[in-house]
């Protein structure tokens, strides 16, 4: 009987549950959304408790869906939103406020008086990142300030900090284990990358506490077990990496130069950089691929924070289009944008321009622009971002690239996929598996408790699904770039 893994990708909008067996492939799927909180313009926050009961109850579903029981399984793997941040009470479990979304930009002024003070520079060579609210460092001063007695009890060490891997680590072992991995670690602005330990420097600067924080461990190991009344019986928990450092993982992009891109409400490109950070030229995040045998390796990423959301901004905001898969049939109705271009900086914008005042404009309407023509500019808009990080980080990193592999929801989306491939001007590869993230979480998982015996044996397993290569629009592509570097400059702040 082949081995399963029960990878657990708690995400930005929805909590998901894939069982997966030894060669890979997914056996079942359960997904549930829960809600997203709006308290003001720029803010966005989860309620912890809501994103445990629906990631509990899918983890459930898909076993019931596969026909398995706790004990076939080898282990469980979890891939998480990464940066989102919540604080709790160690006594009771119960969180002292919602969790601070990743997307929320309540801290930007806090940040800005950051790099104003001068600490841009030394805060990159310790943690590798940038300033910005997007980072979980600030969310947690936040918290510690604004909540009544809240720093008082974190001195005390009676609370708990946990970016969402974290938290249901804690829920799932009945509040016995407080720990994260490298990879989220490395997203919080208090970790020094050299070390993948959290920084002093860091936490004296931001005002942290050291008793919050949870014990960094690999990306690859069995922390513990689940507590039995869960699933039935103990489920050991053996595998945790952020949601864009697994889907790395799971795109088989183990060595220096391999590249991937996911298609998500976001778009997040990571190349594998090896065994010692790079110092990006270009505002880019240098961050930990994942660490495992003791042993780190690095990787450099761009985050663009508007990508697939758009397309759900032209559905349910505008009305647009019915149904996400729309936008592709209505694009392909124009040969061009018309002159349109849209920068999605609905949240601000990230890498390389870092700027959390930017927003989202649509320019060069005309009395001739259709429907059309403004569905195209959205999908141009999320392969031109991508396009701008992707050559920004072979600069950095001074490896070509070869391919780009990707995965995500829109990568369904051909189109864009061969818009993505002109700009680029190279191969766009599309994993025969949708389900990327939470593969490279079961990888993980299963690397740790002999499913797989290493590396090799994982990347056997990755195969081709589709592949965009460069074709005749891209010299059209090409020629929009200044079009598009100058529709950017008139959203920056």
């Amino acid at each position: 009987m082949s081995a399963h893994l029960l990878a657990l990708d708690q995400g930005t909008t929805s909590s998901r549950a894939i069982v997966f067996n030894d060669e890979g492939n997914t056996i079942t799927i359960a997904r549930k959304e829960f809600t997203q909180h709006f308290p003001a313009p720029g803010l966005v926050e989860h309620d912890p408790e809501e994103i445990w009961t629906t990631q509990l109850r899918v983890a459930r579903e898909a076993l019931n869906l596969a026909g398995l029981h706790a004990s076939d399984l080898a282990a469980i793997g979890i891939a998480n939103q990464r940066e989102t941040s919540l604080i709790w009470d160690r006594a009771s479990g119960t969180p002292i406020y919602r969790a601070i979304v990743w997307q929320d930009r309540r801290t930007a002024d806090y940040c800005r008086e950051l790099e104003t003070a001068g600490h841009a520079r030394r805060i990159q060579e310790i943690t590798g990142l940038v300033v910005d609210a997007y980072f979980s460092g600030s969310k947690i001063r936040w918290v510690l300030d604004h909540i009544e007695g809240a720093r008082e009890k974190a001195e005390r060490g009676e609370l708990a900090f946990g970016t969402i891997d974290t938290w249901l680590v804690w829920k799932l072992t009945g509040g016995r284990l407080h720990l994260t991995d490298a990879t989220n670690a490395s997203r919080t602005m208090l970790c020094d990358l050299a070390t993948t330990d959290w920084s002093d420097e860091m936490l004296a600067l931001l005002g942290i506490p050291r008793s919050l924080l949870p014990e960094i461990r690999d990306s690859s190991e069995v922390y513990g077990e689940t507590e039995a009344e869960l699933f039935g019986a103990p489920v050991k928990i053996a595998g945790i990496a952020g949601d864009q450092h697994a889907a790395l993982f799971g795109q088989a992009c183990h060595a220096p130069g391999m590249a991937k891109n996911t298609y998500g409400t976001g778009c997040f490109a990571l190349m594998h950089t090896g065994g010692s950070p790079v110092v990006s030229r270009h505002r880019l995040l240098s961050t930990v691929a994942w660490r495992i045998g003791g042993k780190t390796e690095y990787a450099l990423e761009g985050s663009v924070f508007i990508a697939g959301a758009v397309v759900q901004w032209l559905r349910d905001q505008l009305g647009m289009i019915r149904s996400s898969d729309e936008i592709e049939t209505l694009a392909g109705q124009v040969e061009d944008n018309g002159g349109v271009y849209f920068v999605p900086a609905f949240s601000g914008l990230g890498a390389p321009h870092w700027d959390s005042y930017a927003r989202g404009t649509i320019s060069g309407l005309t009395r001739g622009t259709t429907r059309s023509h403004v569905a195209r500019a959205a999908l141009e808009g999320i392969a031109y971002q991508t396009a701008d990080v992707i050559r920004a980080m072979c600069e950095d990193a001074g490896i070509p690239l070869r391919e780009l592999r990707v995965d995500g929801g829109a990568t369904a989306n051909g189109l864009l996929m061969q818009m993505q491939a002109d700009l680029l001007g190279v191969p766009v590869v599309r994993a025969q598996t949708s389900e990327i993230t939470a593969l490279g979480a079961a990888y993980l998982a299963g690397l740790a408790v002999g499913v797989w015996a290493d590396r090799a044996a994982i990347g056997a397993n990755w195969a081709e699904d589709s592949r965009f290569t460069p074709g005749p629009g891209q010299q059209q592509m090409q020629d929009q770039l200044p079009a598009w570097h100058d529709a950017v400059r008139r959203t920056l702040s």
